[in-house]
């Protein structure tokens, strides 16, 4: 039975945000607002390129209470190339970032009419691999985009086992394979899907990981829960989504509240070191 609480009552941290989409700009202090209200204390806004990571950092700076991810989306590679990245590492300076990403392996969004995909391919593990001897460098962990490219991604991941963790965001795969990226060290993460009618399948993986192996998270401004599927998703939909695990997994929020926020503070290390300042 799961306990009906008030969001004061309950500390949920939303590790996977777009707050510097488009989506936001008319009312982000609002959504902050209702984040709170709904007991969503602290909120990463994830970074998809330079321009997305250097806002992120701006909007860290400008609420106490957010936190910055900064990388390249595996989508945007091409359009940004490697010689970024010297760019990349004068930003992981700043205390306020959290993690590196969101990186990965995406083959399933194909450029329109790209004939060969190797040289893709190849840019976006290149790309990962940078990411990773980054977070490395800097002692930090990684927020993982992977979408048809499980063993391509594993694969790259695997050499830094032990040296960097990662966590699969929206993740949607199945307790096999949750079990797989638990093995290697790293944590998945659920969305707004776990309410949707035809998620069987990640309810029945939330219900299994083991209780400090995954956190929450929404995504937003996309894959917003029932009842807000087809609207804009925002942080405090956070509670929705703990409320949905908590069913799967047949517990309280509260106590799915208390282990992703141990977790994610363990994880993202939001208490960088003041020598590590730019």
């Amino acid at each position: 039975m799961v306990t009906e609480i008030n969001g004061m009552g309950v500390e949920l941290i939303d590790t996977h945000a777009h707050l510097d989409y488009p989506d936001f700009e008319s009312d982000l202090e609002a959504v902050i607002a209702r984040a709170t209200e709904a007991g969503v204390t602290r909120i990463i806004s994830i970074g998809t390129g330079l321009a997305s990571s250097c806002k992120a950092v701006a909007l860290a700076e400008r609420f106490p209470n957010l936190y910055a991810v900064i990388g390249i989306h595996p989508t945007n590679v091409i359009d940004e190339g490697v010689e970024l990245f010297p760019l990349y590492r004068e930003l992981a300076h700043h205390p306020k970032v959290v993690a590196i990403g969101e990186t990965g392996i995406d083959y399933h969004h194909v450029p329109e009419g790209l004939e060969d995909m190797h040289p893709w391919k190849a840019a976006q593990a290149v790309a990962f691999r940078r990411q990773l001897d980054l977070a490395e460098e800097f002692g930090l962990n990684v927020v993982i985009h992977q979408r048809s490219a499980w063993e391509e991604t594993l694969a790259v991941l695997r050499p830094y086992t032990g040296r960097v963790r990662g966590v699969f965001h929206c993740f949607g795969g199945t307790p096999r394979e949750a079990a797989e990226v638990a093995a290697l060290g790293h944590l998945v993460s659920f969305t707004g899907i776990i309410s949707f009618k035809n998620a069987a399948q990640v309810r029945e993986t939330a219900a299994c990981v083991s209780a400090d192996g995954y956190m929450v998270e929404t995504d937003c401004p996309y894959l917003a829960p029932v009842p807000h599927r087809g609207k804009r998703a925002e942080p405090a939909h956070t509670r929705i989504v703990a409320e949905q695990v908590a069913l799967a997994r047949g517990i309280s929020v509260e106590e799915v509240a208390a282990a992703t926020t141990r977790t994610a503070e363990k994880f993202f290390r939001f208490r960088r070191l003041a020598s590590n300042a730019p």
